[in-house]
């Protein structure tokens, strides 16, 4: 299997690998979606399982995938190896937090007097979308990035890993289009308008894909610091958003294992495929 996709992805110049992955993986967001033409509701223990299963994904997405290969990367360019990984995964971290506060958004199980980002008279439907597509910014740069640092030739990057990336986003937006969908339908939407705005929110992923890759195919010596930001982002949404949302149910120990079968599953694809 490795293989056969590493052969499709070759076929390709690196931002159209970048637009395909991320394609991926808005559809399996839509996937998740989907759920909302059969049922309101989904079992609260699944979810809470499966949205940690989603932070694990992240959390070891954005080591074994991002953060080593930009310490190896510094490293083999005569950088001291944390320097560019410090400033770059921090600095993901400060964009998200300014996205986060300027974004109006509401987290999933939170009441509408918790939402975050500029007050608005936005319903709450449209708030819970939006918090969902802020999680989805770092995810779609976070493969964009991937398959253009594929692209450098650099030992430490490759179309596996960065296939295994896509794969790993793509397993953790499965949760998050039930997540924002059934809501949305439990809200009186109809099932097509709550299909639509769920699957919506995946459709940052393509355009923040296709900018991470070009911007380190024209900018290749920023590479470690950008592989680092995607990093950065990720973890700030894992912390902030992910995990407490996985949490508020009640469930915590059900979340926190599947947090660790999700980090356990994002290390072994990286291997398997980098």
């Amino acid at each position: 299997m490795d293989s056969t996709l590493t052969a499709f992805f070759q076929n390709f110049d690196p931002t159209t690998q970048a637009l395909i992955a991320t394609l991926f993986t808005w559809g399996v967001t839509a996937a998740g979606a989907s759920f909302v033409f059969f049922t309101k509701t989904i079992n609260r223990k699944l979810l809470d399982f499966m949205l940690g299963f989603a932070a694990g994904v992240m959390i070891a997405a954005s080591f074994w995938s991002l953060l080593a290969p930009s310490i190896e990367m510094a490293e083999a360019a005569g950088l001291p190896g944390w320097f560019p990984a410090a400033v770059g995964f921090l600095g993901g971290g400060v964009f998200m937090r300014l996205v986060d506060k300027i974004l109006p958004h509401l987290h999933l199980g939170f009441p509408e007097s918790d939402s975050e980002g500029i007050k608005t008279s936005w319903q709450r439907s449209t708030l819970l979308v939006l918090a969902i597509t802020l999680h989805n910014i770092p995810e779609g740069l976070a493969v964009g990035i991937g398959f253009g640092a594929a692209a450098s030739g650099h030992a430490t990057a490759s179309i596996g890993a960065a296939i295994a990336l896509a794969i790993g986003i793509g397993l953790q937006n499965f949760p998050e289009g039930i997540a924002v969908a059934l809501p949305l339908r439990r809200e009186k939407m109809s099932r097509l308008k709550s299909f639509w705005y769920g699957q919506l929110s995946g459709a940052v992923e393509p355009v923040a894909g296709v900018i991470g890759a070009v911007a380190v195919i024209f900018f290749l010596p920023i590479l470690p610091y950008a592989l680092s930001f995607a990093a950065g982002a990720m973890i700030f949404v894992v912390v902030e958003e992910v995990i407490p949302e996985s949490q508020v149910g009640g469930n915590g120990d059900l979340a926190t294992l599947g947090t660790m079968l999700g980090f356990a599953a994002m290390m072994m694809l990286d291997v398997a495929l980098g």
